[in-house]
């Protein structure tokens, strides 16, 4: 025999034990209002980059107005433009902000030089299976610590080092502690931060183009300067900017390899610690944010990171 269900009538309270649903108000409020829901997704970030970096920024631009009691040591906070004149217009400071200029610049091109090639043989050259091997070893020394790779370069361009021994039958020597070996390890430890955009720029490509190209009598060098490259200007602007701007803040290298060659960092390091005065750092390491904000405004002028 079948068993008749009773529904509740239209409008008659639910029985009991069953739960009412109540609509929520709130969820409500955000499905009738979208820019609601973006303000309260972007307020917990936002919020934090304006404490962590625009905060931080302010804070040193108003400590590089502050100066040091001759007397006493300690920071005074009557504010004046005395370390930022010094830092402009004095000849230490300029000669050490080109030099750290040119040891950024060339450790940038050096990458370039190096990763070019390499990105290219991963991405069209090497099979599948070598791709994968190949971009984990672009990627392990990252693995290593910073100080690791740098000490290793210590050992190596020593006295009697690994560089010296193998340049010996061919009559090279090594450079020893100086600006070279500066820009040398800065370009082995930067190195997979321009390899890995280019290949992925390079990965982009499709491979008809190439095919087209050499279809059309066209040879590599060729294809790579008129077909390649101009497609590779996202990524290797990207690589630069990592490259560039790391070298130019950079100050542990130049303190473990460099000798006596003095970079911006190793001022601010040297003024923060033994000199203890820090408004001079303060004002000297706005000389490297300046640059690469200047740097990154004229990319974006340029439309090379539209297509990134």
């Amino acid at each position: 025999m079948a068993v008749q269900t009773q529904h509740p009538a239209p409008g008659s309270p639910p029985a009991a034990g069953v739960p009412r649903s109540r609509p929520n108000r709130f969820s409500a409020l955000l499905h009738r209002a979208p820019g609601l829901r973006l303000a309260g997704l972007i307020t917990a970030p936002a919020g934090w980059l304006v404490l962590v970096y625009i905060a931080a920024l302010a804070a040193l631009l108003i400590t590089s107005l502050w100066t040091v009691d001759t007397f006493t040591g300690k920071v005074s906070t009557v504010w004046t433009t005395e370390n930022l004149v010094t830092v402009l217009t004095d000849p230490v400071y300029q000669r050490i902000a080109l030099r750290t200029l040119w040891i950024a610049a060339a450790v940038t091109v050096i990458d370039m030089v190096i990763a070019l090639p390499m990105a290219f043989f991963i991405a069209k050259v090497a099979s599948a299976r070598w791709q994968k091997l190949l971009v984990i070893a672009v990627l392990m020394p990252l693995w290593a610590s910073y100080l690791v790779k740098a000490y290793a370069w210590r050992n190596v361009l020593a006295e009697g080092g690994l560089l010296e021994w193998m340049g010996a039958p061919i009559g090279l020597a090594s450079p020893g502690y100086s600006e070279t070996a500066v820009i040398l390890t800065l370009s082995y430890i930067w190195l997979p931060y321009m390899i890995l955009p280019i290949y992925a720029g390079f990965d982009r490509v499709p491979d008809s183009l190439l095919e087209a190209s050499g279809d059309l009598g066209a040879k590599p060098l060729t294809t790579m300067r008129l077909v390649m490259l101009p497609l590779l200007v996202p990524s290797v602007i990207a690589g630069t900017i990592f490259t560039f701007s790391l070298s130019l803040g950079d100050y542990i290298t130049a303190q473990i390899v460099g000798g006596t060659t003095q970079m911006l960092g190793t001022v601010v390091y040297a003024n923060v610690g033994a000199a203890n005065n820090l408004p001079l750092a303060a004002a000297v390491s706005l000389v490297p944010i300046v640059i690469i904000m200047a740097y990154l405004f004229i990319v974006r002028r340029s439309g090379a990171l539209n297509n990134l």
